[in-house]
């Protein structure tokens, strides 16, 4: 593989952590001063940067000019925020009330048997993290689940293995 600064041949991004914190820094200057910025601020970080690990939430908060408290609180307050690294496709079990009645938990049971990991965690290979939503709207073909923006709807663990063989 022949890497250039920022990309390479193969396609994939091979920017560093300091180019990825400069657009940062650009954007933080772009809507610093706009009232009520900083949710899309963080939503163009993690966009950047694939999560928002505290040292990057530092770099927010001081280019923001807002305590730290403020940026950490928001990304713990909305589900779509992320602290850790995501995988590359993003498992979402709905746990809504038609969906958990119906079997969702024992499609969150099978994936984290399946995965080797728990809600909330990415697996090793960083293909695959595992998520619950509250409700995806698909209650009528309850238990449902996403991977990314596909919904997957009746399914049963026994499906498990063949959703995800597609990916």
């Amino acid at each position: 593989m022949n890497c250039e600064a920022t990309k390479c041949q193969c396609g994939c991004d091979q920017e560093t952590d300091q180019q990825k914190y400069e657009k940062i820094a650009e954007i933080i200057a772009k809507y610093k001063n706009q009232a009520g910025s900083l949710i899309q601020v963080l939503h163009a970080a993690q966009n950047i940067y694939g999560y928002l690990p505290l040292e990057l939430q530092r770099f927010i908060a001081a280019g923001m000019d807002k305590p730290l408290a403020e940026v950490s609180g928001v990304i713990t307050f909305y589900s779509f925020f992320s602290t850790q690294p995501k995988g590359k496709h993003t498992i979402r079990v709905c746990m809504g009330t038609a969906c958990y009645v119906r079997g969702g938990k024992k499609l969150v049971d099978r994936l984290e048997d399946i995965l080797k990991v728990q809600v909330g965690e990415t697996t090793e290979d960083r293909k695959y993290t595992l998520d619950i939503a509250r409700c995806i709207g698909a209650c009528g073909l309850a238990p449902a689940m996403m991977i990314d923006d596909v919904v997957y709807k009746q399914v049963n663990p026994d499906k498990l293995e063949t959703i995800l063989a597609k990916y």
